[in-house]
């Protein structure tokens, strides 16, 4: 069982960064691959990025590409988000996950979930 929680977000004016981190416990991140997503209100939760176990593939979704990066620390068990340049269309609760299966973009694959961290950015 791996437990998930993410840290790092908060308000901030359109145009300023934000770094989410996920922190694991109970088990070692080494073997998942690893996700964020987000869920606007009224929405559907929404892939954002993900990176493999071992940090030689990554993916985002074409509303962060250039935009956002997504990092991982095995040694630290931890993942992150790095976000620049927001824009109020970004406003979301953000969720990490983890996936024992192939790298995927679709919020089912993924395994276990964090509880998520609220991401609000104003015009």
């Amino acid at each position: 069982q791996v437990q998930l929680v993410e840290s790092g977000g908060g308000l901030v004016q359109a145009g300023g960064s934000l770094r989410l981190s996920c922190a694991a416990s109970g088990r070692s991140l080494s073997s998942y691959n690893m996700g964020w997503f987000r869920q606007a209100p009224g929405k559907e939760r929404e892939f954002v990025a993900a990176i493999s176990w071992s940090g030689g593939r990554r993916y985002l979704a074409d509303s962060a590409k250039g935009r956002f990066t997504i990092s991982r620390d095995n040694a630290k068990n931890t993942v992150y988000l790095q976000m620049n340049s927001l824009k109020p269309e970004d406003t979301a609760v953000y969720y990490c996950a983890a996936d024992l299966g192939p790298i995927s973009t679709y919020p089912r694959e993924y395994d276990y979930w964090g509880q998520g961290t609220q991401v609000t950015v104003s015009s």
